[in-house]
């Protein structure tokens, strides 16, 4: 595979990590070629959300491997276009001047999209058109950009076709015993894409490469202190949560909430705030969605490797341990995702965005807002000051839900995190430039 190519006709000497308003603006403010309201990278991230998890019903953990494929070939187009500022990741086209990277950028996740998704061609075709037709003048530049993001498109679908989407073997669970993963209500459905765990990766070595430590022994303090917690403060009727720790269980996980679209409409917002140019938003995008697609297939690697038993299971059966109190009748705050708990999959995903996010803006300091469809909610719209801020509200919400147990959050998190660091290291780096850094 021809991948993290460095093909500098540009020399970008700026930091690995540079502000937004450092990142090379490629052809100019996209406002020159497209609708005022649109970067191009953030409108066709929107149509592929749409097109992957809202028509395709496609979960996390399916949709990320999928929302990777746009956002890579719409980087290499981008990236290609504007000289190679940055490493290429596997696709290195052939590029006419002059050519509109916006152009591109369409070009690239439109054609990924419909093959794809076929029955979705021609809502995505009429989508296309709309968008070139807005895009005035430069009819040249238009049809060579087009050319660059069709190029683009062939060669990651091409490199991704074989990668274990939808292919890999099914799952027995073990025999049901204390700390052994059962079928949870209230629907009792088998575990959800154990394939996963067999998906290519992005940037790992493998999928076992930052496999966690086993879950804590049903005899651990940890253990008793995870039960406890989670037995108190997550049930569907606790006497020690908050209103606003109810309210945040319920916006991270409540009804109507993917968690990949919640994070997507996130990284949008960011990039339209910030400014991002058309390849600052392509990079970014294509940083986000690799590491995300890859925390969580190494955490469908450690989630059925350990087969470590819920929340809704433990309680009902008194935790495996004696001095734990069970409750037959304990059910959630929120409805339990079909598939292992440890380590916890929000936890993956989300330590992976977040260290990326801090690297790529060289500060845990950066205000943005993060918005739920859950109904009923207090809050509906958070705004933060801090990346971190909103990582410590997932993991806790995991909690308050009834989802996970604190210790699992953690790990997950911490599994992101290394995903995140060696992805930043070795992909998407700036031609030249030989050190990363990161923020504390």
């Amino acid at each position: 595979m021809l991948r993290n190519l460095c093909f500098c006709a540009v020399l970008i000497t700026t930091s690995a990590f540079a502000r937004a308003g450092d990142v090379p603006r490629c052809g100019g403010r996209e406002s020159e070629h497209l609708p005022p309201t649109s970067n191009g990278v953030v409108f066709w991230n929107a149509v592929a959300d749409n097109s992957i998890a809202v028509v395709g019903g496609k979960s996390p953990q399916q949709g990320s491997v999928e929302s990777a494929i746009v956002q890579i070939a719409v980087y290499d187009a981008v990236n290609a276009i504007c000289g190679y500022p940055f490493t290429a990741y596997a696709v290195k086209p052939d590029v006419q001047v002059p050519a509109l990277p916006e152009a591109a950028v369409a070009a690239a996740a439109h054609d990924v999209l419909v093959a794809l998704y076929p029955a979705q061609a021609a809502m995505l075709d009429q989508q296309y058109a709309d968008y070139l037709g807005a895009i005035p003048g430069h009819h040249e530049g238009k049809l060579n950009g087009i050319a660059v993001g069709q190029q683009t498109a062939a060669g990651i679908l091409a490199l991704r076709a074989n990668d274990g989407r939808n292919a890999g073997p099914g799952w027995t669970p073990p025999a049901p015993g204390p700390g052994i993963w059962q079928p949870t209500p209230p629907g009792f459905l088998p575990a959800a894409t154990p394939w996963i765990r067999f998906a290519t990766p992005w940037t790992m070595t493998s999928p076992s490469q930052f496999r966690v430590p086993s879950p804590p022994a049903l005899d651990s303090a940890t253990w008793v202190q995870d039960y406890n917690e989670t037995k108190d403060y997550g049930g569907a009727v606790s006497s020690v949560r908050t209103p606003e720790q109810t309210d945040l269980g319920v916006f991270v996980g409540g009804p109507g909430v993917h968690p990949m679209l919640q994070w997507h409409g996130t990284w949008r917002g960011i990039a339209v705030d910030q400014e991002l140019s058309v390849l600052g938003a392509a990079r970014l995008f294509a940083m986000l969605s690799t590491v995300a697609s890859d925390a969580l297939i190494g955490c469908w690697d450690s989630k059925f490797e350990y087969a470590f038993w819920r929340p809704v299971t433990a309680i009902r059966a008194g935790g495996g341990n004696p001095y734990l109190a069970a409750d037959p009748t304990w059910i959630g705050l929120v409805i339990t995702h079909n598939h292992p708990e440890y380590p916890a999959a929000h936890g993956c995903f989300s330590g992976s965005v977040v260290e990326v996010l801090r690297a790529y803006f060289h500060t845990d300091h950066l205000h943005f807002t993060m918005s739920s469809p859950a109904p009923g909610l207090l809050q509906p719209v958070r705004s933060y000051d801090r990346f971190s801020q909103v990582l410590t509200d997932i993991l806790d919400a995991r909690v308050y839900s009834g989802m996970h147990y604190r210790n699992s959050t953690v790990v997950g998190a911490e599994l992101g995190r290394k995903v995140a660091r060696q992805a930043i290291e070795h992909f998407f780096r700036p031609c030249g430039d030989k050190r990363m850094r990161f923020t504390n």
